[in-house]
């Protein structure tokens, strides 16, 4: 499906360049598929953090296989 929108070309040229994109089709694709798995990103991390307490924790620690 074919749609025509208005683009900032300093945010494009920008987004080009962190997302090493060479053409406008690629880069707003790229961007919109970034966005749409922000969500996905951000719980991993946060599923990170809670592993990254547990080595902290030392009662969990000395428990644990060495």
């Amino acid at each position: 499906m074919r749609t025509v929108i208005d683009i900032d070309d300093a945010s494009l040229e920008a987004a080009k360049k962190v997302l090493g994109t060479k053409t406008k089709v690629e880069t707003v694709n790229r961007a919109l598929a970034e966005v749409a798995n922000r969500e996905a990103r951000l719980l991993l991390l946060a599923h990170l953090d809670l592993a990254g307490q547990d080595l902290a924790d030392e009662s969990v620690m000395s428990s644990a296989w060495r």
